[in-house]
């Protein structure tokens, strides 16, 4: 490599702790570095670079235990051609996906983190809306060149973006960024999927407004619930009360511990044709509502709760909870029922997931069946150098 292909400041790894990068894992932990630049701040972009000076990737620098964030396994410049050429390779595989302009689809991941090659970047699309959520300093610091690319390369299907990262990066930087539209203007937006509508809360929402993830599981959902009293725990914006009411289901009820959820779901409820004669909302708090919940009321059980092991560190805790969930809803469903339970935990891989499900099941003394194994969509795609982003995990089982 030419010096003057070096456009950033360069961290040396250790020696024997490039393993890692040189097979394409995109994280650069604290632990492994053997020297850092002088002065170097928080977001920086910096080369990667073993113990004999060979450059291995350039990312951004964060002071916290995942130091670098590779977003190219090259010493490339971050300029404005970096950012559209990465959009556009994004969105060309969300058109192959048959996701862009879909009149019975109109949400879906443009960026995916990792997934994409973008470590610390998450773009939802809402119709004509782009949802923007940087995860790092370094994301966050790009802000303005990566809008320029949505803008151009997506010039015929996007008429807004939005900035949603204030709660992302509250731990990190509070003054980094404050919420809000950066292109075009528009504040209420009701998105189709697979024959469903939904009202978004971008602005007040969670994560970036809706959990697009669980499309295909809601649409399973929707073909298994004919004649079936449906509980949805955790259930936010009423996905899966919506999905179930549409399959024909008997009753649905949805616990959520937030009224502002609950307030959303309701009004999705309504948009979609139905009443309180189908369906009940209740605020509560799902784990308790599940141990008080008496025996044989549901024939299908929705737990989608959010993330309890966030990391490693929390993991064993985050396992008990899940367990807890588990086999609270294995003990009360009646027989032959459906269990649709998720962890969307990192740090709780699919084996550990299954092994919990299996555990809460012997405490519960229920005989149970794998129907399903359940992930992410494709538009949330897993880079095979990162497992890691695999997040998503789920079950169906039948509960004899």
């Amino acid at each position: 490599m030419q010096e003057n292909q070096i456009l950033y400041p360069i961290i040396i790894l250790q020696k024997g702790k490039d393993d890692a990068v040189k097979r394409f894992h995109p994280w650069i932990f604290s632990g492994a570095i053997k020297e850092l630049p002088k002065n170097l701040s928080t977001g920086s972009p910096v080369h990667i670079s073993d113990n004999q000076g060979n450059i291995l990737g350039t990312g951004f620098y964060e002071k916290d235990t995942i130091a670098v964030k590779l977003v190219s396994f090259n010493a490339c410049q971050l300029d404005t051609d970096f950012w559209k050429n990465k959009i556009s390779e994004a969105f060309n595989l969300r058109i192959k996906l048959g996701l862009v302009e879909n009149t019975h689809t109109t949400a879906y991941r443009l960026i995916h983190s990792e997934g994409d090659n973008l470590a610390g970047l998450i773009i939802d699309i809402y119709n004509k809306t782009a949802v923007i959520q940087t995860q790092t300093t370094g994301m966050a610091m790009q802000i303005e060149p990566i809008r320029e690319a949505i803008v151009t390369v997506m010039k015929d299907v996007i008429e807004s973006v939005y900035w949603k990262s204030a709660k992302a990066l509250a731990s990190i930087n509070k003054d980094l960024t404050s919420d809000g539209y950066i292109y075009g203007n528009q504040s209420d937006t009701i998105i189709s999927e697979n024959g469903m509508k939904f009202h978004i809360d971008i602005e007040k929402g969670q994560k970036t407004g809706f959990f697009i993830d669980q499309r295909e599981s809601r649409n399973l959902l929707k073909s298994l619930s004919t004649g079936k009293r449906v509980l949805n725990t955790f259930s936010y914006s009423g996905g899966f009360s919506v999905a179930a009411l549409l399959g024909k289901a008997t009753s649905v009820v949805s616990v959520d511990s937030s009224q502002s959820a609950i307030d959303l779901c309701n009004k999705n409820i309504n948009l979609n044709g139905f009443d309180d004669k189908q369906h009940t909302s209740i605020t509560a708090d799902a784990k308790r509502y599940l141990e008080e919940l008496k025996e044989n009321e549901f024939d299908l059980i929705v737990l989608d709760p959010p993330a309890f092991a966030k990391n490693h560190h929390h993991r064993h805790k985050g396992l008990l909870g899940y367990k807890f969930l588990n086999y609270e809803a294995l003990r009360k469903i009646a027989p032959g029922g459906f269990l649709f339970t998720f962890s969307c935990s990192q740090a709780v891989d699919q084996q550990a997931f299954q092994s919990i499900v299996m555990a809460a099941a012997i405490e519960a003394k229920r005989n149970v069946r794998i129907l399903y194994r359940l992930s992410q969509p494709a538009d949330h795609p897993t880079n095979i150098f990162h497992p890691e982003g695999t997040y998503l995990k789920g079950l169906v089982v039948e509960v004899l």
